[in-house]
């Protein structure tokens, strides 16, 4: 296996250079100040070590950017050659979400483009790279005790005389990157590089200068406008029937709990061509299904010149905490377009947020078959006193609205969200509210957590996270419990139901069974043998990238299963 995926579902400036030699490094700021350019001292040090202010992302955000520069320019003290990979082989694993997978790909573009391998394991490799998430507490320990383990293999390396020229250099990548920056080379994990998501084009110059020893490199410099649009990703399962496009980064929301804006800096988008470019060329490979990325996807904006350009419409009773934006092809435009691709291929979109929901957006959900009915709207909480210290820009009567109005366009959509348990000041009645809008909607999967405070977030410096430990556990067990007789009860009303599966592979309980999921992203479960051919061809098993038709027979709160009728052409 070449890569390990954990989880549920820039420019680049010159990085400082770090010895433990008498040579002494040159100080972050003077090398934040000459890399900037037209911004001043101070603003380059808020994106270097962050801030909680909204301002920190939209001061100077008009003025002109300095290109990147030529990487011998940059480290002019590297010959053109240690850029490459020569020889050297790389093992990736990545934590967190779907835009991490694509993150991935987009680093491995990089460096297969520079002439570097990929390693089946971490044993074997010459560098480990490791994709990190910082949303919540808990998703970085599981890098830390990885880190751990990566240093334990490293030290062994040392002492056995490995014959790999280099010994193993492990390097950090992502959010987690980008919030811990030097701390990360600095409290003993062993780690030799550090490179935050506007980086990536910058990790052949970061390896270059790791390759002696004890020397380590950095780069989390945050940038206004990158968006890889020119990388074409390498997909990291090239045989899955899925794939990932990236087409915006960053989140302007700044609610109040979240470290996104801080790990992503601010929304850009790329432009709508190349986004079509590329599900057209993953559509002639084969692919049978695209999830568009973003983190707020549906606020996309292609800001194109020479185009009408409008303000983004929101849903009814959602504000912002920034001014209308103006662009000229907004979500709904690109989500058609990407429809218009290839009809027999499934689209999908996440994660959006509720505020981007205009009728438009549905409207193309509606019309479109190949637009599957499956839509992430993440609440949070069900409580008003709640949202509005979290930031969220609604009610929840706004929200339950907005459900209303989804189902209304599209019937047979399912739903999923997001909820954190104890939050700030969260009161019982304010937990309670949750458990009743989750039960009035009824949602068909949810991400549920235990608030984990984060630093920079406007919470940490604003808010007290005054909900003991045994209170936020106790009241995600109830949010659990509430979810699942929710999904059980909706998931019941599909047996009887014919469902098309697109298949990914052998159940991973028995090999005599087949998964997939429906146009509604749920699990579905079949056994496999001879299926008929609804053109009328010979029966035959069903492989991945197959399109089953299912009856249901059963189903869990997360899990359908049924029996094949037909195969689709």
């Amino acid at each position: 296996m070449l890569h390990r995926v954990v989880g549920p579902r820039g420019y680049f400036v010159t990085g400082t250079l770090r010895l433990t030699s008498a040579i002494k490094p040159t100080p972050a700021w003077r090398c934040l100040k000459r890399s900037v350019g037209t911004e001043s001292t101070s603003t380059a040090l808020s994106a270097r070590f962050g801030s909680g202010e909204l301002k920190d992302f939209i001061k100077d955000a008009d003025k002109a950017r300095a290109a990147p520069p030529d990487p011998a320019e940059a480290a002019p003290y590297l010959d053109v050659n240690a850029l490459r990979g020569d020889g050297r082989h790389v093992y990736f694993e990545t934590y967190g979400c779907q835009m991490n997978v694509a993150d991935t790909e987009i680093a491995w573009a990089v460096l297969e483009n520079a002439g570097f391998g990929r390693a089946p394991d971490v044993g074997s490799a010459d560098i480990a790279l490791m994709v990190t998430c910082a949303i919540r507490e808990g998703a970085e320990q599981r890098v830390f005790n990885r880190l751990q383990a990566w240093h334990d293999v490293k030290r062994k390396r040392g002492r056995s005389g490995s014959p790999q020229a280099d010994p193993l250099k492990v390097g950090v990548l992502g959010c987690m990157a980008e919030r811990l920056k030097s701390r990360l080379l600095e409290e003993g994990h062993g780690v030799d590089l550090v490179c935050g998501p506007d980086a990536y084009r910058d990790l052949p110059r970061l390896l270059a200068q790791t390759r002696g020893a004890d020397q380590t490199a950095i780069n989390v410099q945050l940038s206004l406008d990158e968006t890889y649009a020119d990388i074409a990703p390498v997909r990291l399962d090239p045989s899955s029937p899925s794939a990932f496009v990236s087409i915006m980064r960053g989140c302007d929301n700044m609610c109040t709990y979240c470290i996104v804006p801080f790990t992503r800096g601010r929304e850009r988008s790329r432009d709508l061509e190349s986004i079509v470019a590329e599900v057209e060329a993953l559509s002639m490979q084969g692919v049978k299904e695209v999830t568009l990325l973003g983190q707020n996807v549906n606020s996309y904006l292609d800001r194109a010149q020479g185009r009408p350009r409008e303000q983004t419409p929101r849903a009814d009773g959602f504000t912002t905490v920034y001014k209308p934006k103006e662009g000229s092809r907004r979500f709904a435009e690109l989500l058609k377009a990407v429809a218009e691709v290839d009809p027999a291929m499934r689209v999908r979109f996440t994660s959006p947020h509720p505020k981007d929901f205009a009728d438009e957006v549905l409207e193309v959900i509606r019309d479109y078959q190949n637009v599957c009915s499956s839509i992430h709207l993440p609440a949070q909480s069900g409580s008003n006193t709640v949202l509005k210290r979290m930031g969220r820009g609604y009610t929840r009567e706004a929200y339950l609205a907005l459900v209303e109005r989804i189902r209304n366009y599209v019937p047979n959509v399912t739903l999923s969200s997001d909820f954190i348990a104890g939050f700030c000041g969260e009161t019982d009645q304010d937990h309670l509210d949750t458990l009743d809008l989750m039960q009035r909607v009824r949602f068909d999967s949810a991400f549920l957590f235990a608030y984990s405070m984060r630093e920079k977030t406007r919470a940490y410096h604003r808010l007290e996270d005054d909900v003991s430990g045994d209170v936020k556990q106790a009241r995600l067990q109830e949010l659990i419990q509430v979810f699942h007789e929710g999904a059980t009860a909706a998931n019941a009303e599909r047996i009887g139901t014919t469902q098309t599966v697109l298949v990914e592979g052998a159940s991973k309980r028995s090999e005599l069974d087949l998964v997939g999921r429906i146009d509604g992203n749920i699990k579905l479960v079949f056994p496999s043998g001879l299926v008929t051919a609804t053109n009328g061809g010979s029966p035959r098993i069903p492989v991945v990238g197959d399109l089953v038709n299912v009856v249901v027979e059963s189903g869990t709160s997360k899990t359908l299963r049924g029996v094949p009728v037909s195969i689709m052409p």
